[in-house]
């Protein structure tokens, strides 16, 4: 893994700034060190839907998940939560970068376009960019760290939007369910639909991308973990330089696989956090790892961080 150098983060005042979503779910650290602006989807049961960072007892959640009938529900933010968000920067010069959800697993980018086309038309001296991340959660937050690196560095708008977008090129991720009953309750979900109407007793094992679509299928939580773990293994030989773990309701395999990682890579993961209630709606319970591969010549996004023990919450 390449050496940390120090990063200066961002000036409020100048500079690119960068926006996503709430469904990255990086640690507030990062989120406040870099400057990075979040807009909220919203989740919530019987019509009380509420933004997705007012859910602070993520237990309490998971618990009301388990115990009900019914799912929550969920919702894209509103082109306004995207223009309360862009109109204060733009109309003081500043360029916007706005990397989002998967376009194939919500509405989110083209809610955060429409915005953007609404600035546009305004006139106003800054611009924004619209990126459909074909990712989540932890993968959609390694492209919102590599924008507030190539930002914090002094980047133009369209030198923060190609690194965004070489860094997409050699993301990959993983990520396993404790059961598949959730998935036909979510959105858009390619070809893992194949996998519905199995034995639930199998635990899928599947990538994170621009559709969710299966890689394989074990038959036991023990052997799920092993799998992930020697996926670590595979983006290490592979020339990953970051890796990050995710988990829901699993905090114990989440810290097996960071102790994995870390004996693997030689480092912590970038962050280590749990999947919030938007994502977790409509995956249930599981784990998810993945990293950036292979890019060669790249600088790792661990110069984001000091040096010490990786992020989490």
């Amino acid at each position: 893994m390449s050496a940390s150098r120090d990063v200066q983060a961002p000036s409020e005042r100048a500079g690119v700034a960068v926006v996503t979503d709430s469904t990255p779910y990086l640690p507030r650290s990062l989120v406040d060190r870099w400057a990075i602006r979040q807009v909220n989807l919203y989740v919530g049961w019987d019509g009380d839907l509420r933004p997705e960072d007012q859910y602070d007892d993520l237990d309490a959640f998971y618990a009301r998940l388990r115990e009900s009938p019914v799912l929550p529900a969920t919702s894209q933010p509103s082109v306004g939560d995207f223009l309360a968000c862009f109109e204060p920067l733009v109309s003081v010069g500043r360029d916007v970068i706005s990397v989002h959800l998967a376009s194939g697993l919500s509405g989110t980018y083209e809610t955060a376009a429409e915005a953007a086309r609404v600035v546009a038309n305004a006139g106003h001296p800054g611009s924004v960019e619209v990126i459909d991340g074909q990712t989540g959660a932890g993968g959609l937050g390694c492209l919102v760290l590599a924008a507030a690196r190539a930002a914090a560095q002094g980047a133009e708008l369209n030198a923060v939007v190609d690194a965004v977008r070489h860094t997409r090129k050699h993301l990959e991720m993983w990520f396993c369910l404790d059961t598949l009953e959730s998935l036909p309750r979510g959105r858009r979900i390619g070809a893992a639909q194949a996998m519905l109407g199995t034995a639930l007793a199998i635990t899928p094992i599947l990538t994170f991308g621009a559709e969710i679509a299966p890689v394989g299928r074990v038959r036991t939580r023990r052997r799920a973990l092993e799998r992930m773990g020697a996926y670590l293994d595979e983006l290490h030989d592979r020339g990953a330089k970051d890796w990050i773990v995710q988990h829901a309701q699993r905090p114990e395999d989440a810290e097996h696989l960071v102790a994995r990682g870390t004996a693997i890579f030689g480092a912590g993961p970038l962050f280590c956090t749990q999947v919030g209630p938007v994502l977790g709606a409509h995956l249930g319970s599981g784990i998810l790892v993945g990293g950036v591969v292979g890019a060669r010549g790249t600088p790792s996004l661990q110069s984001q961080r000091p040096v010490g023990s990786s992020e989490s919450t």
